[in-house]
């Protein structure tokens, strides 16, 4: 569980050093997770999925599935933080065939950018077409690891830098290009000019920033936070197999 400090994170905090620390700032928020009797499955149109079903959300976030689903989950993940990482590692295939494509479940995923790499990642992941936004997401999680060996060689870390005192429109596709997430999301089809269309968009990632400022600003603490029909689950319960009790729970059995 990746802890942080509810704080603004604004466009100039690129011109901040590039490795950002984050403190251990937890509120005692956590409620019990809801229960509920079984719910009945809810057919999708035919010939579709739920699962394939995808729409932005007045949260800032994207959901999967049917939008009037009972039980709602909803998380605050991190691009960039190893523990939600791991949680949709264990937890995509699993939520999306036992319960997302039941329509009893929706899923929403709420970028919060803690990190100054979050901002181009979390740009990237929404310039594909709605339905591209859950597989670049399990992309950039499934390959974490990898994705974190260029932040370690110096000469990346030099090219972020210097990305940092450039123009708004050009940080951030400077940043991505000395990331290597530009190259990652060519192979994954997002062209290279594609991207840096949208990561010279800035309206975007103001969008991005302020976001995290609002859901900082909610008590939002950790990476990533859990939440089931308005509940939040406690950090220890963030494991799939918890949020799958949980939601089993909650009627989605």
């Amino acid at each position: 569980m990746t802890l942080l400090r509810p704080r603004h994170l604004l466009l100039a905090v690129i011109a901040a050093p590039f490795a950002l620390g984050l403190a251990a700032c937890k509120k005692d928020t956590e409620t019990a997770a809801p229960a509920g009797s079984p719910i009945a499955k809810v057919a999708p149109l035919a010939g579709q999925k739920w699962e394939d079903m995808v729409s932005a959300t007045a949260g800032g976030g994207m959901l999967m599935g049917n939008p009037q689903a009972t039980i709602k989950l909803v998380e605050y993940g991190s691009l960039s933080c190893p523990h939600c990482a791991r949680f949709s590692q264990e937890a995509m295939e699993p939520l999306k065939a036992e319960f997302v494509s039941s329509g009893r479940v929706s899923f929403e995923f709420r970028s919060f950018a803690i990190h100054p790499q979050d901002i181009p990642l979390t740009v990237l992941v929404r310039c594909a077409p709605k339905e591209s936004f859950f597989p670049l997401v399990e992309q950039v999680y499934g390959n974490f690891e990898a994705m974190q060996v260029p932040l370690q060689d110096p000469a990346v870390q030099k090219a972020a830098e210097a990305a940092s005192s450039l123009p708004p429109a050009q940080r951030y596709p400077a940043l991505s290009d000395a990331l290597k997430f530009t190259e990652f999301f060519a192979a994954r089809g997002v062209s290279v000019d594609q991207a840096h269309a949208c990561l010279a968009n800035i309206a975007t990632a103001t969008d991005v920033a302020n976001n995290a400022k609002k859901y900082g600003e909610a008590g939002i603490n950790q990476t990533p936070t859990l939440i089931i029909n308005g509940f939040q689950l406690p950090s220890e319960q963030s494991e799939w197999p918890k949020i799958a009790e949980a939601l089993r729970a909650a009627g989605s059995r």
